[in-house]
């Protein structure tokens, strides 16, 4: 009975290791294929550097908001080695005041007073969030390359300080045509996604009085494969 025992283990142990090698360990020359078939970046989409540039609204039966912009910046923050020396101006970070009416369902939106573009296929989208640590959600909105919206969840404001939230972006539909697109080869002219601002939904518990968030450096991890991989002397199909 014992050897039955040992014997159905190690053909267990046998039949988990395949299947392991199979699902959960990379395949060391197709990871090599996919690594060289991308080039990511990290890079600068917004700063908040500039007055008037970033709106805030909500349903004015249930409140309304104030945005503006504040001197100071995250002491966590790590600057893009690319845009050292470069002068480019980091000096102020937005913040929104919001005073509800009423507590109910609510929700407000912080948006760029034109959609942002990113160069490339994004990977990652993050911004640095005082959330004052309410029970609040933040979702990332934004176009794709159809200029179909989306939301994406980013995470709660149930933090004190400063924090960097991040959202990925996730892989289109091998068909090109269903998810979020950000390539169709039959549309060369259309590739990327835009950002189209945040919303914050509040937490009814806690929404009454006034609350308080700031927002400094969005930034995306993006591919710029397909950018840097044209021979310099082929034709450009922009026409």
């Amino acid at each position: 009975m014992k050897r039955v025992i040992i014997t159905v283990l190690i053909v267990s142990f046998a039949v988990a290791g395949l299947f392991a090698q199979e699902l959960g360990e990379p395949d060391a020359q197709q990871l090599g294929i996919m690594e060289a078939q991308q080039k990511l970046k990290e890079v600068s989409v917004d700063k908040f550097e500039y007055e008037g540039f970033w709106i805030s609204s909500m349903s004015s039966d249930e409140g309304y908001t104030t945005s503006r912009l504040f001197e100071g910046t995250p002491a966590a923050k790590v600057p893009i080695k690319e845009e050292e020396g470069l002068n480019i101006p980091d000096r102020y970070v937005l913040g929104t005041r919001v005073d509800f009416i009423r507590r109910g369902v609510n929700c407000f939106f912080i948006r760029p007073q034109r959609p942002i573009p990113i160069e490339g296929i994004t990977k990652t989208v993050s911004v640095w969030v005082a959330g004052r640590n309410f029970n609040h959600t933040i979702n990332l909105l934004l176009e794709d390359a159809f200029g179909r919206y989306y939301e994406l969840y980013i995470g709660k404001l149930n933090f004190q300080g400063w924090k960097k939230l991040t959202v990925a972006i996730p892989p289109q539909a091998p068909d090109g045509i269903h998810g979020i697109v950000q390539r169709n080869y039959h549309y060369n002219s259309m590739m990327g996604i835009k950002i189209t601002g945040f919303r914050i939904d509040c937490d009814m518990m806690e929404a009454y009085g006034s609350y308080y968030i700031y927002l400094d450096d969005l930034r995306a991890v993006t591919d710029l494969f397909a950018e840097d991989i044209r021979d310099a002397d082929d034709m450009s199909d922009m026409w």
